[in-house]
């Protein structure tokens, strides 16, 4: 694999990699902001992290030589722990047996969040003593020389969106050519959301073009779209938050959509949406890894009905997906369910929203029940 080829879009590597962690360790608010990050509404406990921060981060920067140090001494070894205490009352996966660490995946998920959920994958992965995997995440999220410098120290790959449709198709093939390449010849993992952007209405489809972009680049190759699919070991994960930190901005969006249309985002929306996503409780969270890809598949939407299945079986659904659905659905199916809910906190934070909001924001919660029933056949 000729890593030059992609030295833009790829993860940081060799020298890229120290000039980053330089370019971090010379940011005069790098510290102060990742407190506030992660302990943002406690002044007082914000300056003292800040304060140890300081004592604890750069002597661990000085170990990094590559994007999994990165992951495994800051990421999963001081960022995700300080959220997982602070957002979180537990933080759980199951399936891990269904992989080999010799083995390379493209993991395919759902998209909640605009940067945990690839993060707690890898988070799970490096519990599960597997090798981290790199994600895919779209280049309106590289705001500035910082967030480029800590999404690539992360494994990320940029995937450059609103392009003229000329260079859209050729950077399509040259992402087809990176991510199966990264696989086969390189033997690294790659995470990928299911369809661009999060769910808004908690109805998880995977868009086929993306698996069409997987083979865009190797149709005159000779191999078969089946024998390409087997080859990049798709493995769908189910990810499952019991509360959603941006599920009424997420509803909002849709009302506006349908009411104009569309959705204008205002400027840094999407960076606003994901430090809300890391500070704000989550609840219980959950990942679970589903079975390899081995079928025999003749086209794309195949392989995403397959993945869609595979999704729903392992949804982790929680007490407020039940208390939705029976609250939209119907008052007594699940009811046992939820006992332990306080029910009245739990629609709190929906009080003066309009009823059409509110609606769809508890139809975010319930819809996951939906799928799951719909794939069991109940």
């Amino acid at each position: 694999m000729n890593t030059e080829l992609y030295r833009d879009i790829a993860p940081y590597e060799g020298q890229d990699v120290l000039d980053a962690v330089g370019r971090i360790k010379a940011y005069p608010k790098f510290l102060s902001n990742m407190a506030e990050v992660l302990y943002s509404g406690n002044i007082i406990k914000t300056k003292w992290k800040s304060h140890q921060m300081k004592e604890m981060i750069p002597p661990l920067l000085d170990q990094v030589s590559s994007y999994d140090d990165f992951q495994r001494l800051i990421t999963a070894g001081v960022f995700l722990p300080t959220i997982e205490r602070n957002s979180m009352r537990k933080f759980t996966f199951s399936g891990q047996h269904h992989l080999d660490r010799h083995t390379p995946y493209l993991f395919i998920s759902n998209h909640r969040d605009i940067v945990l959920d690839c993060a707690l994958l890898d988070y799970a992965l490096i519990k599960s003593n597997m090798p981290i995997c790199e994600m895919a995440i779209g280049d309106n999220l590289l705001v500035n020389q910082f967030t480029t410098d800590m999404f690539k120290l992360n494994g990320g790959i940029t995937v450059k969106r609103n392009l003229p449709l000329r260079e859209q198709y050729s950077e399509s093939l040259r992402l087809s050519r990176y991510f199966v390449e990264s696989i086969k010849e390189e033997k690294k993992s790659i995470w990928v959301a299911q369809k661009s952007g999060r769910s808004k209405d908690g109805i998880d489809k995977t868009n086929p073009a993306i698996i069409k972009m997987l083979y865009l680049s190797y149709k005159s190759s000779g191999i078969s779209f089946s024998d390409l699919i087997k080859a990049v070991n798709i493995v769908p994960v189910a990810i499952s938050y019991q509360y959603d930190p941006n599920d009424i901005n997420k509803g909002r969006e849709e009302v506006s959509k349908k009411l104009h249309g569309t959705y204008k985002k205002k400027k840094y929306e999407d960076l606003v949406n994901m430090l809300r996503g890391l500070r704000r409780y989550k609840g219980d969270v959950h990942i679970h890894f589903g079975k390899v890809l081995k079928g025999d598949y003749d086209n794309a939407a195949q392989v995403a009905e397959e993945i869609d299945r595979q999704i729903y079986i392992g949804y982790h659904l929680h007490d407020t997906n039940y208390y939705a659905y029976d609250l939209l659905q119907g008052p007594t199916r699940f009811t046992e369910k939820y006992e332990s809910l306080n029910t009245k906190h739990f629609l709190s934070r929906y009080k003066g929203l309009t009823d059409e909001l509110r609606n769809l924001v508890l139809r975010s919660y319930a819809n996951p029940v939906v799928m799951q029933l719909e794939a069991l056949g109940m």
